[in-house]
């Protein structure tokens, strides 16, 4: 009996992979809750608003990535959020509007639309469904909608069993 050499053709596949969450960003993301600058964490009150903004340590959100949002269900002025993103920029920050969930997402879709789609000019580019991160519908659509003017094949899922999603027409 002739022994067949077994042969990975998965690794032999010339298949780009992308996964979403490698784009996910390196800085941290926190949460600011208006809440906690509000009169009762109800209602703002403009001189005390802008004391206690005044006499908080935005220090504590260097570098870091802030999901600002107010849980209390009241009505905030914009303009209290232009004051505390400019606090958060002085030290480094890089601030969104939302939880920490929805900020994410948002930073997900913003790195997604920098991506130099031309790398994978008509190439076979397989999107992996599975990640560290929770990953929504729209990130999946985002990545569909730059890579199909550009690539040869567009798959979903694993190399051993990738969903076939486009296939540019000859």
């Amino acid at each position: 009996m002739i022994e067949k050499e077994i042969v990975n053709r998965v690794a032999k596949l010339d298949v780009i992979n992308i996964n979403l969450s490698d784009y996910a960003p390196k800085n941290e993301i926190v949460e600011l809750d208006l809440k906690q600058f509000l009169f009762k964490e109800l209602i703002l009150k403009e001189k005390e608003f802008r004391e206690g903004v005044k006499s908080f340590n935005f220090e504590i959100y260097r570098d870091k990535i802030v999901a600002l949002f107010c849980s209390s269900d009241t009505i905030v002025p914009m303009w209290a959020y232009m004051l505390i993103t400019t606090y958060l920029t002085d030290v480094g920050a890089t601030v969104s509007h939302g939880n920490k969930k929805e900020v994410l997402q948002s930073v997900l879709l913003n790195n997604i639309k920098l991506l130099d789609e031309t790398e994978f000019k008509n190439k076979r580019v397989l999107v992996n469904g599975c990640g560290k991160i929770k990953l929504s519908e729209s990130l999946f659509i985002a990545i569909t909608k730059k890579l199909q003017p550009q690539v040869k094949s567009l798959m979903f899922g694993e190399a051993c069993s990738a969903v076939p999603i486009y296939k540019k027409r000859k």
